[in-house]
């Protein structure tokens, strides 16, 4: 493909999405609401579910097992517990499945990764899940927040994970269960899962013995302000705080199968920025694939910033997250987020009520997740 080609592909599909070219901008439609925000990320979530057949169709009746039917759920009965998803079991096709269903496509996570599904005990079956990844380097609303300069950041970020994908399934989410998940994100026993599984690992950049002590969870609410996060406390003390939205740049928009041909086209013509030799070589992240490409065909690099804004949520674990990431404190003064005190104030302030007055969770039946038709088979 050639850069006229490629150039025409690029400005087909970002007005096929919705998007309206203004100059070095593109610009989302006017009047922004939920709906529209799901509308532009239609394509990408479908192209990701045609990728994912190829791997996940036959596993589909087996992992639909695995969902709950409304009736047979009893909302006294439910006790949530975390189950880290292991590479190469059926966990981590379970969580690759149902993170197609969500609204915008999600990424897989960066770096360093934490997987966790959430089942209830009662049947066995998934409540919901989250996965925490490492945190982008620069995120100004988040670095305001804690009060970084640039070289404290450098050496304290890695203290910060951020939540990348967090929800809860049918027909737990109709009895508010996204609640409970992103609460249980929090919890002590991640905390120590992230320690066990990090604790003593060497730094592929400066060789030191990285410190796995987990100061800080970050995430973004996935369609402009978020219902989950806002007013959300435990013992009375707010449990995410919102910090401001991010500036609306991302890649999300050129994730409908026109990546592929930017990665083409990136690897025959363009170069790599200079990095890290301990990184290994190629491109940076897909952002970097997108930039070049666009420069390279004469589109402005400007296009990479949708408009889309997200909120900012952070969750300090400790009463001195802030200081201890600014460097003036050398100890954590823990919060105390044990999981089953986390789902007793849910149970007793969300699920019960939600149960008693919004019936719809009885009418979900597995079926109705399915995703790829089986007819003729």
């Amino acid at each position: 493909m050639n850069a006229e080609e490629l150039r025409g592909l690029i400005i087909h599909s970002l007005q096929n999405q919705g998007f309206s070219i203004k100059g070095r901008r593109i610009l989302p439609p006017t009047e922004l609401d939920k709906n529209k925000v799901r509308d532009l990320h239609t394509s990408a979530v479908k192209h990701r579910i045609e990728k994912f057949a190829k791997t996940l169709f036959s596993y589909e009746p087996r992992l639909l097992e695995r969902l709950a039917t409304g009736r047979k759920v009893f909302p006294e009965r439910i006790e949530p517990k975390l189950v880290e998803v292991k590479r190469g079991s059926e966990d981590e096709l379970l969580f690759r499945y149902a993170c197609l269903h969500w609204s915008i496509p999600v990424s897989s996570g960066y770096g360093r990764r934490l997987r966790f599904l959430v089942i209830d005990r009662q049947n066995e079956k998934l409540i919901g899940l989250f996965g925490l990844g490492d945190p982008v380097f620069s995120l100004s609303s988040r670095d305001n927040w804690i009060g970084w300069d640039k070289a404290t950041r450098r050496d304290r970020l890695h203290h910060v994970m951020d939540a990348f994908v967090l929800g809860a399934v049918p027909p737990y989410s109709f009895l508010l269960c996204g609640k409970l998940v992103a609460m249980l994100a929090a919890s002590d026993e991640v905390r120590d899962a992230f320690k066990k599984k990090y604790g003593g690992r060497q730094s592929i950049i400066n060789q030191k013995r990285l410190d796995a002590r987990l100061a800080l969870l970050t995430t973004t609410s996935a369609l402009g302000r978020s219902s989950i996060y806002n007013r959300m406390r435990f013992r009375e003390q707010p449990l995410y705080t919102s910090v401001g939205f991010t500036q609306g740049s991302g890649e999300f928009h050129f994730s409908n199968g026109l990546y592929g041909a930017l990665s083409d086209y990136a690897e025959q013509y363009c170069e790599p920025t200079a990095k890290q030799k301990q990184w290994g070589t190629g491109f940076r992240s897909r952002r970097e694939v997108i930039r070049k490409c666009l420069a390279e065909v004469g589109l402005s690099t400007e296009w990479l910033y949708h408009g889309i804004r997200r909120e900012v949520f952070v969750v300090p674990l400790a009463q001195n997250t802030r200081q201890f990431l600014r460097g003036e404190h050398s100890k954590l003064m823990w919060k105390s987020l044990p999981a089953p005190d986390i789902f007793l104030e849910f149970r007793k302030r969300w699920l019960i009520p939600r149960s008693q007055r919004d019936l719809r969770y009885l009418d979900f039946k597995p079926i109705q997740y399915q995703l790829w038709s089986r007819k003729g088979l």
